[in-house]
């Protein structure tokens, strides 16, 4: 009687340096990987920037006592008056 030969099942041959058991992710987009630093850093600098201006451009009116013998330089007949 013939003896039964086992199923051998044979290993798939796969190229040197592939991983078993990790799956390959499919990228979209390394476009936003690639430049992550650079786009946050300009977004930053644009709003540092936006709030720099807008706190430079608000007149705020000079309030408080000035100091004894002061000349105020904003207006000639300030000066001139003594």
């Amino acid at each position: 009687m013939p003896k039964k030969q086992k199923n051998i099942r044979s290993k798939p041959t796969l190229p040197i340096g592939k991983q078993v058991g990790k799956q390959q992710i499919e990228k979209k987009s390394d476009f936003y990987h690639k430049h992550k630093n650079t786009i946050w850093t300009i977004v930053v600098l644009v709003i540092l920037t936006i709030l720099f201006v807008i706190n430079n451009t608000k007149k705020i009116p000079e309030q408080g006592p000035y100091p004894p013998n002061y000349i105020g330089g904003s207006s000639s007949n300030e000066a001139t008056q003594q």
